[in-house]
């Protein structure tokens, strides 16, 4: 027996309508898919940390999501894994005419061209006519706005040069202070003119050949571990954070970032 067949009937066992598992046998589609969710970012945590003891079994949770899915799908008549095996080999070959059929790509980048062609040739076949057909609605927003304005710039909609992508990202910075200078802020615009901020610096970091998401998750990582350097600093001081002074916490941050700069 092999272990993905081993995995296959441990999950049909668990779903067992009078012997298995009775909070497995209770979930739907719905119901999983907040654990897909996190059991994959918990995969690209363990990448991050290069732990790769710890990717083993991340991946490994990940993969029962699939075979979760594939085993309900079975039991209402829709698919099964192996379907979920055909359909992804049949697109990995279709995908890649330069390795399984007569194309020819010589760079990578002449191999991403193709395959947003073929992408789109696809869509066609799907009576999805808009070039932003298929970008799924639970992507994070940053994700997803980079996806979109790929996309965009796949057909042309897009800026040929930094200058213009840098002045709107001024120009959006310019209406969001309007909006909150008001003497009545409203609160629905001025959301709405943070987003478009957003968005024209996710088009900034894609024009500078940076995905935005990953950017922020960097960012978000170096300031918690700064900002649990400064509450170790500022506790060696005898003083808990809320006692301390803005000044005191500014000094220690800058304590922090200093001692960054000479390692």
């Amino acid at each position: 027996m092999t272990e993905i067949n081993r995995l296959l009937g441990i999950m049909k066992r668990l779903r067992d309508p009078e012997n298995g598992c009775p909070w497995d046998r209770e979930q739907t589609f719905a119901t999983i898919a907040p654990y897909t969710l996190e059991e994959t970012y918990e995969v690209l945590d363990a990448i991050n940390r290069e732990d790769f003891d710890d990717l083993r079994g991340e991946l490994g949770d990940l993969l029962f999501q699939v075979v979760f899915y594939a085993q309900m799908a079975q039991e209402e008549g829709r698919f099964n894994f192996d379907d979920i095996c055909s359909s992804i080999s049949d697109k990995l070959e279709r995908r890649h005419p330069h390795i399984f059929a007569d194309g020819e790509a010589g760079t990578s980048t002449e191999v991403l061209a193709k395959w947003e062609q073929i992408k789109t040739a696809e869509r066609a076949e799907k009576a999805q006519h808009s070039a932003l057909d298929d970008i799924p609605e639970a992507f994070p927003a940053l994700m997803r706005a980079h996806k979109i304005q790929k996309r965009c710039s796949s057909v042309g909609f897009d800026w040929t040069s930094l200058g213009p992508v840098l002045e709107k990202v001024h120009e959006e910075i310019d209406e969001v202070m309007h909006e909150a200078q008001q003497v009545v802020v409203d609160e629905a615009k001025l959301e709405e003119e943070v987003g478009d901020l957003l968005f024209a610096t996710v088009n900034l970091a894609r024009h500078l050949g940076t995905k935005a998401e990953v950017a922020l998750q960097k960012a978000n990582r170096k300031f918690e571990r700064r900002f649990r350097e400064v509450e170790r600093i500022i506790a060696a001081q005898g003083l808990e954070m809320t006692d301390a002074t803005l000044d005191q916490m500014e000094n220690a941050w800058q304590q922090v970032k200093r001692q960054e700069t000479e390692i």
